[in-house]
């Protein structure tokens, strides 16, 4: 028999042709969900493979995918080879935005899955089809990437009630070609939650530093003036540590100097500005982090 894991899953896997974006969002009540279950490659295609999962499905799909076969296709000939088809759940998008799902007989209720335009919303041992539908309607009304939109039919799916057994895991994985830590690999967005009783909140939180940190998606407007907010930033400064002159409101050398060590020591040196001002996220992220 081949290597299996049986765990109940709600993923949807997604693309945006516009962007180049191919991802999959993932939670259950399991161990590292985020290591089994999604299976991505820029310009090729997102596979979420689950219930009682084929694991090879993740390889073996990408592999024929990379050789022009279709989602469908690729779905067919993964079945086809499988024993145990009728427990297998996956999800596939392909380089063209094509969709394919499958959900077999024999999953655990509730099992089954929503196709929309370039995604599929899926999932088994649910609480009952609301958690499908609410990921399904939530990726088609939100803002943003693909990976605003993944994250949040996860949130939706996980408040529909999600895995009827509870919650552990949870992750994301996006590719873009080139969109990787210095351009390097095409993993643009690689977070995973591994055990966590609330992990899409907690997945969600991290994303929010990967973004600050290595995403470059800043809204050009939302900036501040670092002469406007120097009482804010020396106080915020001291208080971590970093800051250890006088209270003045004065933007000086030492100030500067602070914010500076700052921002590199906590990985932030591709989001510094020479211009007098910062962005925006990254001040607000300072200011919560002193608790002001």
């Amino acid at each position: 028999m081949d290597h299996i894991a049986t765990f109940a899953t709600f993923s949807i896997v997604a693309a945006d042709l516009e962007k180049g974006d191919w991802g999959v969002a993932v939670a259950s009540k399991f161990i590292a969900v985020g290591a089994l279950v999604p299976w991505a490659k820029a310009k090729i295609g997102a596979i979420a493979t689950q219930a009682w999962a084929n694991i090879s499905y993740g390889t073996k799909g990408l592999e024929l995918l990379a050789r022009g076969l279709s989602a469908k296709k690729v779905l067919d000939k993964l079945l086809a080879d499988d024993e145990m088809r009728d427990h297998r759940q996956v999800g596939i998008v392909d380089w063209n935005g094509d969709v394919a799902a499958w959900t077999g007989s024999k999953c655990f209720e509730w099992a089954g899955h929503v196709i929309g335009d370039h995604y599929v919303a899926l999932g088994n041992i649910l609480v009952g089809p609301e958690v499908v539908e609410a990921m399904a309607k939530a990726f088609e009304i939100a803002k943003g990437e693909l990976v605003d939109k993944l994250l949040a039919a996860l949130e939706a799916g996980d408040r529909a009630g999600g895995d009827k057994r509870g919650k552990q895991s949870a992750a994301i994985l996006v590719v873009r070609e080139g969109g990787g830590y210095g351009g390097y690999t095409d993993r643009y967005v690689d977070l995973r939650v591994d055990d966590h009783p609330e992990p899409v909140k907690e997945l969600k939180r991290i994303f929010r530093i990967w973004d600050l940190t290595l995403l470059s998606r800043e809204d050009p407007n939302d900036v501040v003036k670092l002469e406007d907010v120097a009482e804010k930033l020396q106080i915020a400064l001291k208080k971590l540590g970093y800051y250890r002159g006088e209270i003045t409101g004065k933007l000086d050398k030492e100030t500067i100097k602070a914010l500076e060590n700052w921002m590199l020591i906590n990985n932030f040196e591709n989001k510094m500005r020479k211009d007098g001002y910062m962005w925006g996220s990254i001040y607000r992220y300072l200011i919560d982090l002193a608790g002001l």
